[in-house]
């Protein structure tokens, strides 16, 4: 068997060990469909919901944009025919771009957090398009406690930061 189909049968079992094991037998983590389109391993590890198999896709060069992701087959549609939430999650915080209008079953605040967590980790959102090379510096608070903080203030003052910021 090849290693393309020992990929796409490891991906379809959710088998995390096998698909690291096919990818290292040199199966390709781009895989076109039966009509050509780009993205199949990811496609079926997001309608799967297996958010584990779709980071390791992503560190061997799967993609979580296609060039529109509204298409029926881009990573996060499949999530979302999936009804995968932590899926589509998981695609944002790897730099997938949401179009307007899709949420993904995520709250604002959800997917505003992903979105950043995106940036954090140095998968910037449209930075080719805006010649972005690198994430601003974000100071990170560690609080030990938050006794008598209210704590809705911070969350708006942080939500504002971020808007601010994009």
């Amino acid at each position: 068997m090849s290693s393309e189909l020992l990929l796409l049968k490891a991906i379809r079992s959710g088998r995390l060990a096998d698909v690291q094991a096919a990818l290292a037998a040199g199966a390709p983590a781009e895989l076109a469909d039966g009509q050509g389109d780009p993205g199949l391993p990811m496609g079926i590890a997001c309608f799967m919901g297996f958010g584990d198999i779709v980071r390791e896709l992503v560190k061997h060069g799967g993609k979580v944009n296609l060039g529109d992701n509204r298409l029926p087959t881009s990573p996060l549609s499949m999530a979302l025919r999936g009804g995968r939430t932590e899926v589509f999650r998981t695609l944002v915080e790897l730099g997938a771009e949401v179009p307007p209008g899709m949420s993904g079953g995520l709250t604002e605040q959800e997917l505003t957090l992903a979105q950043w967590k995106a940036q954090r980790d140095g998968y910037l959102v449209g930075a080719a398009e805006s010649g972005v090379d690198e994430a601003p510096v974000i100071e990170e608070i560690e609080a030990q406690s938050c006794f008598g903080t209210d704590t809705q203030v911070l969350e708006a003052d942080v939500l504002r930061a971020v808007r601010e910021s994009r």
